[in-house]
């Protein structure tokens, strides 16, 4: 990390980093209010089912491309399905948490603004999830796709009749999709580095793996980041950067210059 994504003196200065044990708390409260939240909707079957229906009839309405478009793609062969699964499984909930922790410690102040962006987010896919039970792409009979969990695996599902650990009945929207998109939306703008815009990779990637899995629906990131776009505009990221705070101290510089340059003459002209 270059100097250019180092956060000025004053900066540190200003933001005091929010306490820990208060944050692993409120992080862990709201996460485990929304795995609870989830179970509300469990056993909405029927309901699920009809709205798969619907959102695959908006799909087609709106001509958006075939979810098995991309299926055929991780297709060819069994490692590329398995590794789309893997990452589905293991890069989701991890890399979220990652980035948190960097924030916390190296961007407080952007921390924070990304916590409530990522929990506000949240809290909206939760009310969603509750008044719009949908099944994934992989359950519908119309969608005709693969479930690749459980041909290739990993998979982080059980049957759905019997796994009460998660709730297979709440694809939309997608935070698989949305918290990815923050993540490097986040990572853009808390650095300078000229590379930083790769970071738009991760939900790119993760948006070809949840479609190409068949775990979610094009509408299902669509809808995370029209979500996501609300919080951004309501809740502001933090604007003091090193480059602004660099261009102020070299404004600042020449004047002071000037000022001392000012004074030395009222002087000589005082001693004449």
């Amino acid at each position: 990390m270059n100097a250019r994504t180092e956060p000025s003196e004053a900066e540190q200065a200003a933001t005091a980093r929010p306490p820990l044990v208060r944050e692993l708390l409120l992080v862990v409260g709201l996460f485990l209010v929304y795995k609870f939240g989830r179970q509300l909707v469990t056993g909405h079957t029927t309901e699920a089912f009809r709205n798969a229906d619907r959102v695959w009839d908006w799909e087609r309405a709106l001509h958006l491309p075939s979810e098995g478009s991309v299926q055929s793609l991780l297709l060819h062969g069994d490692t590329l399905a398995h590794l789309a699964n893997t990452y589905y499984a293991t890069v989701h909930f991890p890399a979220t948490v990652a980035f948190l922790v960097w924030l916390y410690l190296k961007r407080p102040a952007h921390y924070v603004w990304a916590r409530r962006v990522l929990a506000s987010l949240t809290g909206a896919a939760l009310v969603l999830h509750l008044v719009f039970p949908l099944a994934p792409p992989r359950m519908l009979a119309a969608a005709g796709l693969v479930d690749t969990a459980k041909v290739y695996g990993p998979s982080v599902y059980g049957p759905p009749q019997t796994d009460t650990l998660s709730n297979q009945f709440a694809a939309m929207p997608s935070l698989h999709f949305g918290w990815a998109l923050m993540v490097a939306i986040g990572l853009i703008v808390a650095t300078r580095s000229r590379l930083r815009w790769l970071w738009l990779l991760h939900p790119l990637v993760t948006l070809t793996v949840i479609v190409g899995t068949a775990n979610h629906y094009w509408m299902d990131a669509i809808v995370a980041a029209a979500l996501l776009g609300i919080a951004l505009a309501v809740i502001h990221a933090p604007h003091r950067t090193v480059t602004t705070a660099g261009r102020a101290q070299e404004k600042l510089v020449p004047a002071e210059s000037a000022r001392k340059s000012e004074k030395k003459n009222v002087l000589v002209g005082a001693g004449r």
